[in-house]
């Protein structure tokens, strides 16, 4: 199972989108400082999860999400204010 995620900093409240195998994993690996681009907005908390069966579904979906549309969609899913 793969999944295409949201997490949301508890200090900026930024949004970081990304796709994954072992989402529990992920989100500790990004709150150990190991994802260096966001490494400033430790800790994260995930806001917004949808699973695919394969790899390929779970980039594109999480391509959508880095949209103008997917950010409108996310809008509705979630408490985003940007």
């Amino acid at each position: 199972m793969f999944f295409a995620y949201v997490i949301q900093s508890k200090i900026n409240n930024s949004f970081y989108k990304g796709h994954c195998q072992d989402l529990e994993t992920r989100l500790k690996q990004h709150n150990a400082g190991l994802t260096k681009s966001i490494k400033n907005g430790i800790p994260y908390s995930l806001v917004y999860y949808e699973t695919f069966d394969n790899l390929d579904d779970a980039i594109k979906r999480e391509r959508y999400f880095k949209t103008a549309a997917g950010r409108r969609y996310l809008k509705t899913k979630i408490n985003v204010s940007d």
